[in-house]
């Protein structure tokens, strides 16, 4: 059975580490996923990045290859909700290279900004950037200026994350 076929089978966590453990460690079946995730159709893509996004927690190393890919998927405003949520909670375990921290970190704040972004994906977006500005000091002012707007209306998975990011005092 391909991974197109059990994606089309259902959407479910069941299904979905029925796909993850197909997937294992095999790089080329995880390749036939992220394929699957990038060319879609839209319901496929959807269904993909769930998978794709455990797979990332679990074994890493696979999703090196499609970082950049991955990545460059964040501003696109043509994209589901979904697919922007899977790839920056996917970020939160992996190690993302120097090279392409900047924009990363870049990203996560337009996501944190965007008044239209839902919570999940601002939420993880907090997470990431934190991680980013950790190792870069001169960037966490940053990321306190724009991640304390959302501290007044916050909800109990947005005021844990910006506990790290802002004052005890600006919850």
């Amino acid at each position: 059975m391909t991974i197109r076929d059990l994606l089309f089978e259902a959407h479910s966590k069941e299904q979905t580490v029925k796909i993850v453990d197909h997937i294992g460690s095999d790089a080329k079946r995880f390749r036939e996923l992220v394929d699957i995730f990038f060319a879609g159709p839209y319901r496929l893509t959807q269904r993909a990045a769930w998978p794709l996004s455990v797979v990332a927690e679990k074994r890493p190393e696979l999703l090196r290859p499609y970082l950049n890919k991955l990545i460059d998927q964040l501003p696109k405003k043509d994209v589901h909700p979904a697919v922007k949520r899977n790839v920056v909670r996917l970020l939160q375990f992996v190690e993302i290279p120097k090279r392409l921290r900047g924009k990363v970190y870049s990203h996560c704040l337009d996501l944190i900004a965007d008044p239209k972004e839902p919570i999940a994906v601002k939420a993880f977006s907090l997470t990431v950037a934190e991680r980013i500005a950790h190792t870069e000091p001169a960037l966490l002012e940053e990321l306190r200026m724009v991640a304390a707007p959302l501290a007044k209306d916050a909800s109990p998975g947005i005021k844990v994350r910006l506990r790290g990011i802002l004052d005890q005092s600006d919850i």
